[in-house]
C-alpha cells in the first residue's frame, strides 16, 4: 500500500522544478545498489530470492562486489545460475527514478549527458519535462554472438534520423544510440563474453574505464552510469575465444559460481523450478526416493568418465526429467483410465530424452551411444541410492576376521528374492500395467515384500511396492539378478540363467538393453 502511495506522489512530479522541490539527490547506480543493499543486510532481509546452495558461496562474493561498486564477471559451466543472479540484482535498485522526458539514454534531469537533453532544459529551464522508469525498465542483456556489433552495443549514425531533421552527418544529433547508452542509469549484462569478437571488447575498454564513446569519428565525453556483468563459461577461454587481458583487467570482481553441492541443495532447486500443471500434481504422487534417483542421475553425470567435465551438466538436466517422469506416470494413469498414480522406477525410462539432450559426450562416450551412456547413468544412479536405503550387497559377502579367527559368514537379507529367481522364475513389468497389476506382480517374488516390511514398517501399500520394485533394479545394478529393458517392458531373471540361455532372434531384436 505503502508503495502504490509512493508511486502515486512521485508521478505528480512532471518538471524539473518540482523534482527539486522535493529534495531529489542524484547518485550513481553503483551508490544507489550499495546503498539499498546495506538497508536489506541490516535488516537482515534476503538478497537475492531463490538462488540455492549459494548463501555461503557466492551470494557473499556478489554482495562484497556491490558493496565495493565493482563490474562483475560470472565465471561458471552452464546451467549455474549466473544470468539469474544479474537479472536479480535489479531488485537492489530504486522503484522508479526520474529522467529528462524523451531521452534515449535515460538522462538525470540534474546532470543530463546528452545533447538533445541539455538543449531541452537550456530552453524551458525549470519547466523541462521529466518522466518516470521503474525499475524492472534499467535492466539491458545481450548474448554476445559473433555477429554482434560495435553498432549494436555502442551506436552508429542514423541515416535516416539525418534526412528526416535535415541534419549533416557531422552533427551529433544524426547519431543512433546502442543497447549500451541506453542502459544508462541501469544494469547492462553481457552473456558468454569469450564469444564477443576482440575487436568489440576492445570498444568496452573506455566505457568502463573512462564513458568515453567513439561513434563514427565523434569524440563524445558520455560517463556512462552503468553497471556491467559479464558472464562467461571456463572452458570458453581456449575453446571459443577469450577475455582480452585489458578488458578483464577493468572488470574488478571474478566470482566463480558451481552446481550444488549436495543432493538436498538439488532436490530444492528442481521442486523450484520444476513447472508442472495442477492436474499432474493432484493425480501423480512423487516419493522422495524417485526424486533422489533423479537427481543422483546428474552427480553421476558429472563424474562419469563419458561425459564432457569441461562442458558441464546443468541443473535443466533434473528439472526436466522431473517433468518428463511425472507425465510418463500421467500419461500411464490416463491409458489405464486411473484418476491418480505415482511415479513407479520403471517410469524413470521416460526420463532419457532429458538426458541425453543435456549432455556433451567425450569420444569414449560418443562411442558407446546417448542412449547407453543415458541408461548407464540412470544404473549408476539406482545403485548409489540403493545402498542408502537397503543393506548395502557389497558388503554382505564375508565380515572383516578378527585376527587369527576365520571369516565370519553374514546373514543375506535377499537370499530369498534371489533363490526364487534362481528356481527359473522371472517377472516381466509391463511399462504400460496399471497399479493394481504391477503391485500384484511385485508380491509374486518370494521375499521381497518381507524384505521391504522389514526394512520400512511404516510403509503403506503403495509405498511398498514402490520400494519392491526399487529392490529389484538395485539388486540388477549390483548383478545378483538380471535386467533386461525391452521395448514395452523390463524383464528380471536369474543372473547365470539368462547368462547361459541363447537369444532367439526376436529377443534380440526388441532388446534395447542389458544393465548387466
Amino acid at each position: 500500500m505503502a508503495q502504490d502511495k509512493k508511486a502515486m506522489d512521485i508521478k505528480r512530479i512532471n518538471t524539473i522544478r518540482e523534482l527539486k522541490e522535493s529534495g531529489y539527490r542524484p547518485r550513481s547506480i553503483k551508490e544507489e545498489l550499495r546503498e539499498n543493499l546495506i538497508k536489506k543486510l541490516q535488516a537482515q532481509e534476503e538478497t537475492f530470492s531463490g538462488i540455492v546452495g549459494y548463501e555461503e558461496t557466492v551470494i557473499p562474493d556478489v554482495e562484497r562486489a556491490l558493496l565495493s561498486k565493482h563490474n562483475i564477471l560470472f565465471l561458471g559451466l552452464r546451467g549455474q545460475a549466473k544470468t539469474r543472479m544479474a537479472r536479480q540484482m535489479t531488485a537492489l535498485l530504486d522503484e522508479w527514478i526520474p529522467v529528462v522526458a524523451g531521452s534515449d539514454i535515460n538522462d538525470d534531469p540534474l546532470a543530463p549527458l546528452s545533447r538533445y537533453s541539455k538543449e531541452l532544459i537550456a530552453e524551458k529551464g525549470d519547466d523541462a519535462p521529466i518522466e518516470w522508469i521503474h525499475r524492472s525498465q534499467r535492466y539491458g542483456e545481450k548474448l554476445a554472438t559473433p555477429d554482434v556489433t560495435v553498432a549494436d552495443l555502442i551506436g552508429d549514425v542514423d541515416p535516416i534520423k539525418a534526412a528526416n531533421l535535415r541534419l549533416s552527418f557531422a552533427d551529433e544529433r544524426v547519431i543512433h544510440y546502442g543497447i549500451i547508452p541506453k542502459s544508462n542509469r541501469g544494469i547492462f549484462v553481457i552473456n558468454e563474453l569469450p564469444d564477443l569478437q576482440a575487436r568489440i571488447q576492445v570498444a568496452l575498454f573506455n566505457i568502463l574505464e573512462e564513458g568515453d564513446v567513439q561513434i563514427r569519428g565523434f569524440k563524445l565525453r558520455l560517463p556512462l552510469d552503468i553497471l556491467f556483468v559479464f558472464t562467461a563459461n571456463p572452458e570458453d577461454y581456449t575453446n571459443r575465444g577469450s577475455i582480452v587481458t585489458p578488458l578483464k583487467d577493468r572488470i574488478q570482481s571474478q566470482i566463480l559460481t558451481h552446481y550444488p553441492k549436495s543432493l538436498e541443495d538439488a532436490l530444492a532447486i528442481t521442486e523450484q523450478e520444476a513447472d508442472l500443471g495442477d492436474r499432474q500434481k493432484e493425480s501423480v504422487a512423487v516419493s522422495d526416493l524417485v526424486k533422489r534417483l533423479i537427481e543422483q542421475v546428474a552427480f553421476e553425470a558429472r563424474a562419469s568418465e563419458f561425459v564432457d567435465k569441461k562442458s558441464g551438466v546443468s541443473a535443466r538436466l533434473t528439472i526436466s526429467a522431473f517433468e518428463n517422469a511425472v507425465s510418463a506416470a500421467e500419461r500411464r494413469a490416463l491409458v489405464n483410465r486411473e484418476d491418480n498414480t505415482q511415479v513407479w522406477i520403471s517410469d524413470l525410462v521416460g526420463i532419457i530424452p532429458s538426458i541425453t539432450g543435456k549432455i556433451e559426450l567425450v569420444y569414449e562416450g560418443e562411442q558407446e551411444g546417448p542412449y547407453q551412456v543415458a541408461m548407464n547413468l540412470l544404473n549408476k544412479a539406482i545403485r548409489t541410492q540403493f545402498a542408502q536405503y537397503f543393506p548395502n550387497p557389497e558388503t554382505l559377502k564375508k565380515r572383516a576376521p578378527r585376527k587369527g579367527a576365520a571369516p565370519e559368514p553374514v546373514e543375506n537379507p535377499y537370499k530369498a528374492i534371489t533363490g526364487w529367481f534362481d528356481k527359473g522364475n522371472h517377472l516381466n513389468l509391463l511399462f504400460g500395467l496399471n497399479d493394481r497389476d504391477k503391485i500384484n506382480a511385485l508380491y509374486a517374488v518370494d521375499g521381497l515384500h518381507a524384505l521391504v516390511k522389514k526394512t520400512f514398517g511404516h510403509a503403506n501399500e503403495k509405498e511398498a511396492a514402490l520400494l519392491m520394485e526399487f529392490v529389484l533394479h538395485g539388486l540388477a545394478s549390483y548383478s545378483l539378478i538380471s535386467k533386461k529393458i525391452l521395448d514395452t517392458s523390463v524383464e528380471f531373471k536369474d543372473l547365470m540363467g539368462s547368462m547361459f540361455t541363447m537369444p532367439t532372434a526376436a529377443d534380440e531384436e526388441d532388446e534395447e538393453e542389458d544393465f548387466n
